[in-house]
Protein backbone atom coordinates (compact mmCIF):
# COMPACT_ATOMS: atom_id res chain seq x y z
CA UNK A 1 0.00 0.00 0.00
CA UNK A 2 1.37 3.22 -0.70
CA UNK A 3 2.25 5.83 1.91
CA UNK A 4 -0.07 8.32 3.18
CA UNK A 5 1.18 11.50 1.93
CA UNK A 6 0.62 9.79 -1.83
CA UNK A 7 -2.66 8.35 -1.63
CA UNK A 8 -3.90 11.55 0.29
CA UNK A 9 -2.59 13.75 -2.80
CA UNK A 10 -4.15 11.80 -5.43
CA UNK A 11 -7.17 11.54 -3.69
CA UNK A 12 -7.18 15.32 -3.73
CA UNK A 13 -5.79 15.58 -7.21
CA UNK A 14 -8.95 13.09 -8.42
CA UNK A 15 -11.58 15.90 -6.45
CA UNK A 16 -9.65 18.94 -8.07
CA UNK A 17 -8.31 20.26 -5.05
CA UNK A 18 -5.54 21.95 -3.33
CA UNK A 19 -3.89 20.31 0.12
CA UNK A 20 -4.30 22.61 3.01
CA UNK A 21 -0.82 22.01 4.85
CA UNK A 22 -1.29 23.58 8.03
CA UNK A 23 1.86 23.66 10.52
CA UNK A 24 2.05 23.78 14.68
CA UNK A 25 5.21 23.28 17.08
CA UNK A 26 5.15 20.24 18.73
CA UNK A 27 4.55 21.09 22.41
CA UNK A 28 3.37 24.42 22.46
CA UNK A 29 1.85 25.01 24.69
CA UNK A 30 2.24 21.69 25.97
CA UNK A 31 2.49 18.00 23.93
CA UNK A 32 -1.30 16.87 25.15
CA UNK A 33 -2.50 20.31 23.45
CA UNK A 34 -0.57 19.22 20.22
CA UNK A 35 -2.32 15.95 19.85
CA UNK A 36 -5.72 17.57 20.81
CA UNK A 37 -4.82 20.54 18.25
CA UNK A 38 -3.81 18.60 15.27
CA UNK A 39 -7.35 16.54 15.56
CA UNK A 40 -8.73 20.24 15.60
CA UNK A 41 -6.93 21.20 12.32
CA UNK A 42 -8.29 17.72 10.99
CA UNK A 43 -11.63 18.42 11.93
CA UNK A 44 -11.28 22.08 10.05
CA UNK A 45 -10.21 20.50 6.75
CA UNK A 46 -6.53 20.40 6.72
CA UNK A 47 -5.07 17.55 4.55
CA UNK A 48 -1.70 17.02 6.34
CA UNK A 49 0.04 18.71 9.28
CA UNK A 50 3.74 19.76 10.01
CA UNK A 51 4.49 19.16 13.51
CA UNK A 52 7.56 21.10 14.43
CA UNK A 53 10.23 19.62 17.07
CA UNK A 54 11.06 22.05 18.85
CA UNK A 55 15.10 23.66 18.28
CA UNK A 56 17.08 25.92 20.46
CA UNK A 57 19.14 27.63 17.61
CA UNK A 58 16.35 27.44 14.08
CA UNK A 59 17.56 29.04 11.32
CA UNK A 60 14.82 28.78 8.76
CA UNK A 61 12.30 30.14 11.84
CA UNK A 62 11.13 33.76 12.15
CA UNK A 63 10.49 35.05 15.62
CA UNK A 64 6.58 34.10 15.76
CA UNK A 65 8.02 30.25 15.42
CA UNK A 66 11.08 30.98 17.30
CA UNK A 67 8.77 32.00 20.53
CA UNK A 68 7.11 28.96 19.90
CA UNK A 69 9.98 26.79 20.19
CA UNK A 70 11.38 28.34 23.32
CA UNK A 71 8.18 27.43 24.88
CA UNK A 72 7.83 24.19 24.01
CA UNK A 73 11.63 23.54 24.97
CA UNK A 74 10.53 24.86 28.74
CA UNK A 75 7.58 22.68 28.72
CA UNK A 76 9.92 19.97 28.39
CA UNK A 77 9.15 19.04 25.06
CA UNK A 78 11.61 15.90 23.16
CA UNK A 79 11.89 13.90 19.97
CA UNK A 80 11.08 11.24 22.35
CA UNK A 81 7.97 12.92 22.95
CA UNK A 82 6.89 14.06 20.01
CA UNK A 83 7.10 10.79 18.48
CA UNK A 84 4.68 9.50 21.61
CA UNK A 85 2.19 12.05 20.43
CA UNK A 86 2.67 11.13 17.13
CA UNK A 87 1.58 7.62 17.93
CA UNK A 88 -0.98 9.00 20.37
CA UNK A 89 -2.89 11.13 17.22
CA UNK A 90 -2.36 7.69 15.53
CA UNK A 91 -5.24 5.60 17.54
CA UNK A 92 -7.59 8.29 16.40
CA UNK A 93 -6.74 9.88 12.67
CA UNK A 94 -5.07 8.49 9.90
CA UNK A 95 -3.72 12.26 8.37
CA UNK A 96 -0.60 12.57 6.93
CA UNK A 97 2.19 13.80 9.58
CA UNK A 98 5.58 15.52 8.39
CA UNK A 99 7.91 16.29 10.77
CA UNK A 100 9.82 20.03 10.40
CA UNK A 101 13.19 19.90 11.85
CA UNK A 102 16.35 20.40 12.13
CA UNK A 103 19.34 17.98 12.10
CA UNK A 104 20.77 18.11 15.43
CA UNK A 105 18.01 16.89 17.78
CA UNK A 106 17.89 13.80 15.08
CA UNK A 107 22.00 13.38 15.47
CA UNK A 108 21.51 13.12 19.11
CA UNK A 109 19.05 10.76 19.07
CA UNK A 110 20.76 8.70 15.99
CA UNK A 111 19.28 9.22 12.60
CA UNK A 112 18.66 5.34 12.51
CA UNK A 113 16.68 4.96 16.10
CA UNK A 114 14.78 8.04 15.12
CA UNK A 115 13.89 6.27 11.50
CA UNK A 116 13.03 3.57 12.94
CA UNK A 117 11.19 5.44 15.86
CA UNK A 118 9.19 7.73 13.91
CA UNK A 119 8.17 4.82 11.52
CA UNK A 120 6.58 2.93 14.31
CA UNK A 121 5.12 5.70 15.94
CA UNK A 122 3.04 6.77 12.72
CA UNK A 123 4.96 9.58 10.97
CA UNK A 124 5.07 9.63 7.12
CA UNK A 125 7.06 12.19 6.36
CA UNK A 126 10.61 14.48 7.83
CA UNK A 127 11.66 17.87 6.24
CA UNK A 128 14.95 18.35 7.62
CA UNK A 129 15.75 21.79 7.05
CA UNK A 130 19.74 22.30 7.56
CA UNK A 131 20.66 19.07 5.68
CA UNK A 132 21.99 19.78 2.40
CA UNK A 133 20.89 17.50 -0.30
CA UNK A 134 24.34 16.13 -0.95
CA UNK A 135 25.28 15.15 2.50
CA UNK A 136 25.59 11.59 3.21
CA UNK A 137 25.63 10.78 6.87
CA UNK A 138 25.56 7.36 8.65
CA UNK A 139 22.16 6.19 9.40
CA UNK A 140 20.67 8.81 6.59
CA UNK A 141 19.65 6.19 3.95
CA UNK A 142 17.23 4.42 6.84
CA UNK A 143 15.79 7.22 7.20
CA UNK A 144 14.45 7.70 3.65
CA UNK A 145 13.95 4.46 3.53
CA UNK A 146 11.61 4.97 6.73
CA UNK A 147 9.88 7.74 5.92
CA UNK A 148 9.47 10.15 3.28
CA UNK A 149 12.11 12.95 2.51
CA UNK A 150 10.43 16.41 1.74
CA UNK A 151 13.01 18.94 -0.04
CA UNK A 152 13.46 22.16 -0.19
CA UNK A 153 13.19 24.56 -3.08
CA UNK A 154 13.86 28.38 -2.55
CA UNK A 155 13.55 31.61 -5.26
CA UNK A 156 17.57 31.51 -5.59
CA UNK A 157 17.21 27.62 -5.99
CA UNK A 158 19.13 28.04 -9.57
CA UNK A 159 17.82 25.54 -12.25
CA UNK A 160 20.93 22.78 -12.23
CA UNK A 161 20.29 22.14 -8.34
CA UNK A 162 16.29 22.48 -9.31
CA UNK A 163 16.49 19.60 -11.45
CA UNK A 164 18.75 17.35 -8.99
CA UNK A 165 16.21 17.90 -6.13
CA UNK A 166 13.68 16.99 -8.47
CA UNK A 167 15.38 13.80 -8.85
CA UNK A 168 15.06 12.74 -5.41
CA UNK A 169 11.97 14.31 -4.07
CA UNK A 170 9.35 12.51 -2.53
CA UNK A 171 6.29 13.23 -1.08
CA UNK A 172 6.29 16.53 -2.09
CA UNK A 173 8.28 19.58 -3.01
CA UNK A 174 8.09 22.35 -0.36
CA UNK A 175 8.48 25.44 -2.30
CA UNK A 176 9.87 28.71 -0.62
CA UNK A 177 7.40 31.76 -1.61
CA UNK A 178 10.47 34.17 -0.45
CA UNK A 179 13.65 34.75 0.78
CA UNK A 180 14.62 34.99 5.10
CA UNK A 181 12.33 33.38 7.58
CA UNK A 182 8.63 32.15 8.34
CA UNK A 183 6.21 34.53 9.40
CA UNK A 184 3.31 36.36 8.44
CA UNK A 185 3.33 38.94 5.66
CA UNK A 186 0.92 41.03 3.88
CA UNK A 187 1.74 39.56 0.24
CA UNK A 188 3.05 36.34 -1.17
CA UNK A 189 5.55 37.46 -4.17
CA UNK A 190 5.16 36.37 -7.66
CA UNK A 191 8.62 34.24 -7.11
CA UNK A 192 6.74 31.25 -5.89
CA UNK A 193 4.34 31.09 -9.05
CA UNK A 194 7.70 30.58 -10.77
CA UNK A 195 8.76 28.13 -8.72
CA UNK A 196 5.84 25.78 -8.79
CA UNK A 197 5.74 25.63 -12.38
CA UNK A 198 9.70 25.79 -12.91
CA UNK A 199 9.43 22.06 -10.83
CA UNK A 200 6.49 20.90 -12.40
CA UNK A 201 8.41 20.53 -15.38
CA UNK A 202 11.07 18.45 -13.49
CA UNK A 203 9.33 16.12 -11.64
CA UNK A 204 6.12 14.56 -10.82
CA UNK A 205 5.18 14.72 -7.27
CA UNK A 206 3.25 18.09 -5.83
CA UNK A 207 4.45 21.36 -5.13
CA UNK A 208 3.36 22.89 -2.17
CA UNK A 209 4.28 26.51 -1.66
CA UNK A 210 4.81 28.29 2.26
CA UNK A 211 6.25 30.66 4.38
CA UNK A 212 4.40 33.57 4.49
CA UNK A 213 0.87 32.75 3.72
CA UNK A 214 -1.62 33.99 6.63
CA UNK A 215 -4.64 34.66 5.05
CA UNK A 216 -7.74 33.01 3.52
CA UNK A 217 -7.38 35.15 0.39
CA UNK A 218 -3.57 34.54 0.04
CA UNK A 219 -4.35 30.79 0.53
CA UNK A 220 -6.84 30.97 -2.20
CA UNK A 221 -4.42 32.87 -4.28
CA UNK A 222 -1.50 30.46 -3.87
CA UNK A 223 -3.81 27.53 -4.55
CA UNK A 224 -4.97 28.45 -8.06
CA UNK A 225 -1.28 27.35 -9.13
CA UNK A 226 0.06 25.14 -6.47
CA UNK A 227 -0.84 21.92 -5.17
CA UNK A 228 -0.86 22.68 -1.53
CA UNK A 229 -0.64 25.84 0.80
CA UNK A 230 1.80 25.39 4.18
CA UNK A 231 0.15 28.08 6.84
CA UNK A 232 2.18 28.27 9.54
CA UNK A 233 3.00 31.36 11.45
CA UNK A 234 -0.33 32.73 11.66
CA UNK A 235 -1.26 29.40 13.53
CA UNK A 236 1.29 29.14 15.82
CA UNK A 237 1.21 33.19 16.68
CA UNK A 238 -2.17 32.89 18.02
CA UNK A 239 -1.49 29.46 19.90
CA UNK A 240 1.35 31.71 21.45
CA UNK A 241 -1.51 34.44 22.57
CA UNK A 242 -4.09 31.47 24.04
CA UNK A 243 -1.82 29.47 25.55
CA UNK A 244 -3.82 26.88 27.52
CA UNK A 245 -7.22 28.29 27.88
CA UNK A 246 -9.87 25.59 27.98
CA UNK A 247 -10.81 26.33 24.42
CA UNK A 248 -7.71 26.72 22.71
CA UNK A 249 -8.56 23.81 20.34
CA UNK A 250 -12.21 25.52 18.93
CA UNK A 251 -9.81 28.73 18.40
CA UNK A 252 -7.63 27.33 16.45
CA UNK A 253 -10.33 25.19 14.70
CA UNK A 254 -12.16 27.91 14.14
CA UNK A 255 -9.07 30.10 12.65
CA UNK A 256 -7.93 27.21 10.75
CA UNK A 257 -11.26 26.42 9.04
CA UNK A 258 -11.75 29.70 6.83
CA UNK A 259 -8.13 28.74 5.52
CA UNK A 260 -9.21 25.21 4.48
CA UNK A 261 -12.04 27.02 3.12
CA UNK A 262 -10.05 29.18 0.83
CA UNK A 263 -7.46 26.29 -0.40
CA UNK A 264 -10.02 24.13 -1.16
CA UNK A 265 -12.63 26.66 -2.88
CA UNK A 266 -9.99 26.78 -5.89
CA UNK A 267 -10.63 23.57 -7.99
CA UNK A 268 -9.60 22.18 -11.38
CA UNK A 269 -10.72 20.24 -14.31
CA UNK A 270 -9.35 16.80 -13.65
CA UNK A 271 -7.56 17.58 -10.16
CA UNK A 272 -4.50 20.17 -9.41
CA UNK A 273 -2.29 17.37 -10.95
CA UNK A 274 -3.49 14.94 -13.53
CA UNK A 275 -0.04 12.87 -12.91
CA UNK A 276 -0.80 12.38 -9.29
CA UNK A 277 -3.44 9.83 -10.07
CA UNK A 278 -0.27 7.39 -11.14
CA UNK A 279 1.28 4.71 -8.74
CA UNK A 280 4.16 5.93 -7.38
CA UNK A 281 7.22 4.14 -8.93
CA UNK A 282 9.43 4.41 -5.90
CA UNK A 283 11.13 7.52 -6.24
CA UNK A 284 8.56 9.59 -5.94
CA UNK A 285 7.07 8.02 -2.48
CA UNK A 286 9.44 6.53 -0.28
CA UNK A 287 7.59 6.48 3.23
CA UNK A 288 4.97 3.61 3.08
CA UNK A 289 2.71 2.63 5.30
CA UNK A 290 3.56 -0.60 6.79
CA UNK A 291 6.97 -0.78 5.83
CA UNK A 292 9.82 -2.89 6.75
CA UNK A 293 11.10 0.36 9.55
CA UNK A 294 7.74 0.04 11.24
Amino acid sequence: MSGRIAQKFRSLAFEGKRAFIPYITAGDPALSATRDLVRALERAGADLVELGIPFSDPLADGEVNQAAALRALRAGTTVEGVLETVAEIRKSSQIPLVLFTYLNPLLQRGLERFATEASRAGVDGVLLVDLPLEERLPGLECLEACLTRIHLVAPTTELPRRQTIAKAAAGFVYCVARLGTTGVRDEVPAEAEEIVRSMRTLCTVPACVGFGISTPEQAAAVAVYADGVVIGSALVERIGAWGLTPDLCERIEQLARPLAEGVHRVSGKGGARGALLREPTGEGERGRVGNSCA
